[in-house]
This record gives structure tokens, sequence and C-alpha cells, in this order.
């Protein structure tokens, strides 16, 4: 099917460095083209120091909506009219809205996790939680896991001062002590129990795919659920490991996916229905598997 550009069609997109390997032009095309709307969705590449040339040409361009990935996440808030308060918090934004002076930042990243585990059934109020990780993905995962009232939250990183800066910042903003700062190294001090467990580090990802962050067997026994933000692989190391001690386990695909349904969202002010979230799900995971032969 050909899709016909004219003077109506909204323009979004996604500006990064690099930005040949995005798979949100698949995404939000396809929405768009299946909820009949007049919208295209194009990959921007963005030199160093150009963030703010861009986001004033594209207010001057009338571009509806904007994705925002490494590494301007940070640096894109200081061009922004407005922004939401979940991503002041967390000091990030990977998505602009079009307001009537420029654009208003959100990080759907959080919402993104949310929605995904909330399609599963998974809850954080009063869970206990274990986190790998204290990098820029761990920190919208600390903010959801307070957020949303978990009720202790061990969180292990390989370098101990990270663990510390991320837990300090979490416990004064929520202001109650839930997130224990730990060496990775000391997994096994974590009292015995059944946890929820999510693995924020790139470790695992492709082509360091015979990874896990602890390998540990033992450990994944205290695991009821596992969520991994990596989604290349589809199934990683810290999956099976999860799995083989009984547990259910999530990959990052599903938060890929409804952090971009969020953000067509917001945009276009309307609400994808489900259907049309398995659809995207499948296009994305075939096009992975794809990517892997």
């Amino acid at each position: 099917m050909i899709r016909i550009i004219n003077g109506t069609t909204r323009v979004c997109g996604v500006i990064g460095n690099p930005i040949e390997h995005t798979m949100s032009p698949m995404l939000h095309n396809f929405l768009a083209e299946r909820a009949g709307m007049n919208m295209v969705y194009v990959p921007f590449r963005v030199e160093e120091n150009r963030v703010a040339d861009v986001i004033k040409g594209a207010c001057g361009l009338n571009i509806l909506g904007l994705n925002v990935t490494v590494p301007y996440k940070k640096e894109v808030i200081a061009s922004l009219a407005e922004i939401d308060l979940g991503a002041r918090e967390i000091g990030a934004v990977n998505t602009l809205v079009r307001v009537e002076d420029g654009y208003k930042g959100y990080n759907t990243d959080i919402s993104g996790l949310f929605r995904a585990m909330t399609e599963r059934n998974i809850s954080i109020k009063e869970q206990a939680v274990i986190m790998i990780g204290a990098g820029g993905a761990a920190k919208a995962v600390a903010y959801l896991l307070g957020r949303e009232g978990a009720n202790t939250v061990y969180l292990l990183n390989r370098t101990i001062e990270k663990a510390v800066e991320l837990a300090s910042d979490m416990n004064r903003r929520f202001a109650k002590n839930v997130f224990v700062p730990m060496a990775l190294s000391d997994y096994q001090k974590i009292p015995k129990g059944s946890y929820l467990a999510i693995q924020t580090t790139s470790v695992g990802m492709y082509p360091g795919t015979g990874q896990a962050p602890i390998e540990d067997e033992e450990f994944y026994q205290k695991i009821h659920t596992g969520i991994d933000l990596i989604y290349r692989p589809l199934k990683t190391r810290f999956m099976n490991y999860v799995e083989a001690a009984g547990g259910i386990t999530i990959n990052g695909l599903s938060m890929l996916l409804y952090q971009g349904v969020t953000a067509f969202e917001l945009w276009n002010e309307r609400t994808v229905s489900g259907a049309l979230v398995s659809q995207a799900y499948e296009l994305l995971k075939e096009a992975l598997a794809e990517y892997e032969e």
C-alpha cells in the first residue's frame, strides 16, 4: 500500500545519534496506517551540540511530536517549553508533544514499563524488589517503583557508589527508606524471600548473549518474576535462569512497545486499541527475529 503524503500530513520522528538501529519508524508508521491517520514518522540523526537548533526548527516546521533517544534525553530539557512531573523528577525526556509555544517533554519509559507489567497483572505495590543496575535506564525504573509503592528495593550495582547515589536520591524523593544500595557481588546477602526482579543493565544484550549479570543459579530461586529491559535477544540468559528456577519473565520488547504506544497516544490524543497493540507487538517481534537470523 502506497502512503499518500499531502498538505495535511502530520510529521513525527525521533532524534538521536546513532539512529540507524531504531525500530520506532516501523512501529509508529504501522500504528498510523492501521488507525487510518494521515501521519508519517521519520528518524533524524542529530549531530552533537545541535539539539537546541533542532527543537527550534521542529517548532518552526510545526512537527507534531518527537521521540528523543541517546544521547540527548537530558540535553533536550533545556529547549522545552514545559516538562511533565515524572520526566522532571528523573531528569530525562524521551517524548516531545507540541504545545502552543514549543514542546512539552515526557518520559514514556516509565509508563511503558508500567503498562507492560499491568498487561501481565504484575503488581508493584508493597512488593519486595531486586533491581539490577544503576545507570540511565535504572533511574526511570527506580522512580516507577517508588511512585507505585514498592515495599523494599534491593538496588544492586557493580559500582556501589552509583547504587548509593541512586538509592539516596529516590529515598529522599519519596521521603522513605525503600531503596537499599548493595554491591552486585553482595547479592547473596539479600534476605530469603520471593522477589520481583528488574534487570536494567546491558549485560546479555546482543552480541554478548551468553552473559547474565549474576551467574549463580541459586540466586534465581528467589525470583518469582524477572523483567529484563533488553529486547535483543528476545530471551536473555537472565530470563533463562529465572524460568529454570520456576519464575515467569518479561522481555524489554513489551516496554519498548508501550513507551512508543504512549507517545503515539499523546501526540494524537487518542487511545490505541488492545488489538492494535497486539498486532504491533507481533510486527516488532518478527522484525527482531529476522534481524537475529
